[in-house]
């Protein structure tokens, strides 16, 4: 139930929908020089700069209605999201918001000068869009954390099943697999970049020998970083991943695909199959989950009262 890059995108998708085409650290927000404090959540302080930045981001999603209204209210928000994830210790750092704004920019088939452009010229400005995806990416990890907790079969209850089958345990496929990233840094990336990393990905696809000589193979090409991702049973492949890796044999790798980090592909070192209580607890968790679309709408509703809970712990003053 690996759901929080897809929870991430969606609400990325769904609050950025632009036909042309947010680390910042929580402790005390204060205002800054000439601005004037708007709203404060927690002693933390929203300011009439930030709701203006808000507005044109509105603006540029050509939503409706009272602007301000809504600026405030996403921007509140917001804050408590922020300080939540700060109580959790959730920390996207500079380089992975760098990284999703980047890919924004390439996936609206812009560069990312025109992005900062786009930004600044409507009001937005680059550092209130990368806020706000630092935000949702964040609040994306606290909701899949609830969402797995809250899926996830007890121990106690899979060996309660166990015993009603007679003591017999599933099994489960698990996957020994190697990850290999044709590195594009954030300022860089582009279509024509993605492209050609993309041929030189498929290039060293088609040499693939096995996982112990994929770091000799890959000598003298630039910026590729080869990483083992150890033994991951198949129930815990990231949805992103989880086809692809299935329909893979040992020694061969999946397609590429464009990620925040650049090209990437997975390579299946090796399999087995396994039976244990762990293994027991995942199987049964997984029996009758909802489709991809149905565990989408079950996690926004959590999202939504996850926020109710911290609306109502929190003190916010209107002013």
């Amino acid at each position: 139930m690996m759901i929080a890059r897809p929870l991430f995108a969606s609400m990325l998708s769904a609050a950025v929908c632009l036909t042309t085409l947010g680390t910042v650290a929580v402790p005390a927000f204060a205002a800054g020089a000439g601005s004037e404090v708007k709203v404060i959540v927690s002693g933390n302080a929203i300011t009439n700069s930030d709701i203006q930045h808000r507005v044109a981001f509105l603006k540029l999603q050509r939503k409706g209605g009272n602007l301000s209204q809504v600026a405030k209210e996403e921007l509140t928000d917001e804050m408590l999201k922020r300080i939540e994830m700060k109580s959790r210790s959730i920390n996207i750092t500079d380089q992975q918001v760098d990284e999703a704004y980047a890919g924004f920019a390439s996936r609206n088939k812009m560069s990312l000068a025109q992005l900062n452009q786009l930004m600044n010229q409507s009001g937005v400005t680059p550092d209130h869009f990368k806020k706000y995806i630092m935000v949702q990416m964040g609040w994306g990890r606290l909701v899949s954390a609830r969402f797995r907790a809250t899926g996830m079969v007890s121990e106690q209850e899979a060996v309660q099943r166990m015993l009603k089958d007679g003591g017999k345990k599933p099994v489960a496929t698990e996957y020994r697999l190697q990850q290999v990233i044709f590195v594009i840094p954030a300022s860089k990336r582009s279509p024509a970049l993605l492209s050609k990393r993309k041929q030189e990905a498929n290039a060293l696809r088609s040499r693939f020998q096995s996982c112990d000589a994929t770091r000799q193979q890959a000598k003298g090409i630039l910026d590729v970083t080869v990483r083992d991702l150890g033994r991951i049973i198949e129930q815990q492949l990231p949805n992103e991943w989880a086809k692809a890796v299935k329909a893979t044999s040992v020694g061969g790798t999946t397609p590429p695909q464009e990620t925040e980090k650049g090209v990437e592909f997975l390579a299946v070192c090796s399999t087995r199959q396994i039976s244990d209580d762990r293994v027991a607890q995942l199987v049964f968790s997984m029996e009758g989950a909802d489709s991809p679309a149905d565990q989408e709408k079950k996690a926004e509703q959590l999202s939504e009262k996850y926020l109710k809970e911290l609306r109502e712990k929190a003190t916010i003053v209107n002013r």
